[in-house]
Order: C-alpha cells, then structure tokens, then sequence
C-alpha cells in the first residue's frame, strides 16, 4: 500500500504556473532521437477512422506510485463511437506493467464516473498491459459513445514500482488518485479517490473511431502548453481552437511542453528531435501548427543565427510533407517586460518572424504576432492580454491566438 503521506507528498501541487518555461525540471529527459511507438502510425480520416481527439506530451518523470490508481482528467475535442487509449513509458528506464486501465465518462465536476459508461481498456486482449521502456502502446478498441467536448476520467493503476514514471508536468487540470492500494481503477464512485495531482500521469493520447475529418496538431512550448491560462477550465489556445472547428469535425491534439526548444534540447527532447512520436505519428494528422523558438532566443545559450531557424522549419515542413500533413507557421510572440528580454533577442524575433510571414517555409501562417502585440510597444504583449509576466497569455490572451488561426488554412 502507499503512504498516504508519501502521495500527498508528490502529488498535491498546485497547477503549475507561468514560470514553468523559465528552467527546466530536474527531471527531464532530454533524449536527442525520436521514440519509436509499439503500435502503428497515423491513420486516413473518414467515417469510421481513427482521429486523434486528445494528446499531452511527455515532458519529464516522477517517482512512480505502486499500487495507487491515478484517474486522469482528460477533455476531448471530437466524439466518436469507440475509444483507445495511449500509454507511454517513453521516459521510463524499465519495464512499466499496468495492471488496470480505464476509461469513462466524467459525471460532474469530480472523479465520478457516469454510471454505466465505465470501460476496461486490454492490450491484445489481456487486462494487464506492460510496456517496454522508450516506447508507447495503444490498447484495443474500447467501444464507449463519447461526445465532442467531453470529459473522459483514464485510470491508470501500477501494481508495482516500474521505476520513473513519465508524465506530463504542466497539465492545468485537476486528476485523482486512490491512496489505499486496492483495486480502484474501475471505480464508478469516485469517494476512493482522496488526493489530486496537477500532472497526468503515463496517459498521453485519445483516438476516437466515428466520422471525424481528422486532426490537427498544436506543436510548441509553453505558450501552446497553456502557461498563463486559467487551470481547470480548458482555455489554452488549442481548446479554444477546437472550440471553432467542432463544425468542422477536426479533433486537435495539445503538443506543447513548456520550456521546449526548436533547436536544442531542454525540458523534453527539442522540437526536431519530438516531432515524429508528439505529432506526425498521431492517428489521422492533416495540419500542424508549429509555435516553436523563443526559448531559444531567450535562453541559454541564446540562438541568434535566423539561417537555423529556417534549416529546422524547413526540416519539420518536409518531415511532414513525407506525411501529407500541411504545416502552419506560428509567428513568434512579443516577450518585452519579461525577465528574460535583450534588445538582441528581440532583433532576432522580429527577423524570425520577417521569415515565418514571408520566406515561403510554410504551407501557411497565423500571424500570432500581430494578433497579440501591442499596438504602442510592439515588443510587448497587450495588456489585457499579459497574465503578468509579459511572456505567457491569459485566457483573453489564449483566445486572440485561437482566432488567428484560419481554418482553410488547416485542410
């Protein structure tokens, strides 16, 4: 059984905040190759395809929890009429063994299940799933009716310690875990679950089969990963995004890891290095949109050469090409104000943004730049717009990048 007092210990935190992207965690992976995935690549959208509706990347680990059930919140973008469930070891350093995983509506706004819809999701049949280190597996099929913008509850439960477990650092969301060592994780009732975590934890995609036209993918750092946004409500500008195209049935895919690089590694492998596990091997990719580099003009040492830039958005546009998945570049956002700005650094952005808009690299661009300066100091965010370290975006902030994005552009 765990000690109540070693969870509470690792897992009541508060969400993560806007400093997140400053520093990377002591626990970070900074593996410089791409992770390959134990089961297949993307799949073609239409009527009865898998579309990739949820996704958070892995971002560094924790100490694992042996014989807790931790009931991760997830928000879905598009609905379907089956489910399955990605869960990765991809940071782990040995064999991970799951000896339950579920899924289920959420009831409300805890971890209560909506009665009846409480799934268990095997991996070739079998309830027990263990996955090699380096690498994530997709379960079988589990038929469950889920709506668009729903709230899925993924209980995940390690009977034994696996070593680190790879999680996602800044989730913005409220999960649970089961303290009491028995078996939890097909819980309907959530009473069970008596601690709460701001990570996920080994759970990093949702595919749904149905009639979704396919899925976009939001690649960035912190900004993308939705530092700055208010936790619990899903107001990171890729939810926001979702929002606008549930006409258009395009399920989009968070991958964002705050403090991420374009060119280096540092919290997680760089954006190079992730591309193919965080995105282009995600089920029925058609876009991706791209708000890679100001850690790296802002960081250590600084990138300064706009020609690297530009060799790295071009490798990611024909990485992706190889895929038939469009590729939309996002303007880099002002950081004046922020600890972390040089009139140096901001000379670079300003070429780095002169080459996203018109140096012909993308299929196309959102000009996240201008849809967030402000007017009378270009180098800073607006004002209404800045949660007050002049770096990330407030709700407002989230929803102005959200509308930058032209969804013609996206098919």
């Amino acid at each position: 059984m765990v000690s109540r007092g070693r969870v509470l210990a690792l897992l009541l935190l508060l969400p993560v905040g806007t400093t997140a992207m400053a520093a990377p965690s002591a626990t970070a992976h900074t593996a410089s190759t791409p992770t390959p995935t134990a089961t297949a690549g993307r799949a073609a959208p239409g009527p009865g395809r898998w579309t990739g509706t949820w996704e958070t990347a892995p971002s560094g680990t924790a100490p694992a929890l042996p014989g807790a059930a931790i009931r991760n919140v997830v928000h879905i973008s598009v609905g379907g009429t089956a489910v399955r469930i990605r869960v990765s070891n991809r940071l782990g350093s040995g064999p991970l063994t799951l000896d339950a995983v579920t899924v289920a509506l959420r009831r409300a706004d805890g971890p209560d299940a909506v009665p009846g819809s409480m799934r268990t999701a095997t991996l070739k049949g079998a309830r027990t799933v263990t996955v090699p280190p380096g690498l994530d597996v997709l379960t079988d099929p589990v038929p469950l009716t889920v709506p668009d913008a729903a709230d899925l509850l993924v209980t995940v439960r390690t009977p034994t310690d696996s070593g680190p477990a790879t999680y996602h650092r800044t989730a913005l969301q409220t999960s649970y875990v089961a303290l009491d060592g028995a078996q939890r994780a097909d819980d309907e009732d959530g009473t069970a679950y008596t601690a709460i975590t701001s990570r996920w934890y080994y759970v990093t995609g949702v595919d749904v089969r149905g009639e979704a036209a396919g899925s976009v993918v939001a690649f960035g750092d912190s900004l993308t990963d939705g530092n700055g946004s208010t936790a619990d409500t899903n107001h990171r500008w890729p939810d926001r995004l979702a929002e606008r195209l549930n006409r258009s049935r395009l399920g989009v895919l968070n991958a964002g890891v705050a403090g991420n690089r374009l060119l280096r590694d540092g919290v997680g492998p760089s954006a190079l290095a992730r591309l193919d596990a965080d995105a282009l091997s995600r089920a029925g990719v058609r876009a991706l949109i791209v708000l890679e580099g100001i850690n790296d003009i802002k960081g250590t040492p600084e990138a300064k050469d706009v020609a690297e830039f530009e060799a790295a958005y071009r490798e990611i546009v024909a990485r992706a090409h190889e895929h038939g998945v469009r590729v939309v570049g996002a303007t880099l956002t002002p950081y004046g104000g922020y600890t972390a700005f040089t009139a140096a650094g901001e000379e670079v952005r300003r070429k780095v943004n002169a080459l996203i808009r018109t140096g012909g690299v993308f299929d196309a661009v959102a000009d996240f730049d201008a849809a967030v300066r402000d007017p009378a100091s270009p180098e800073r965010i607006r004002p209404g717009y800045d949660p007050g370290d002049h770096l990330h975006f407030n709700d407002a902030g989230m929803q102005a990048l959200a509308a930058a994005v032209a969804p013609a552009t996206l098919r």
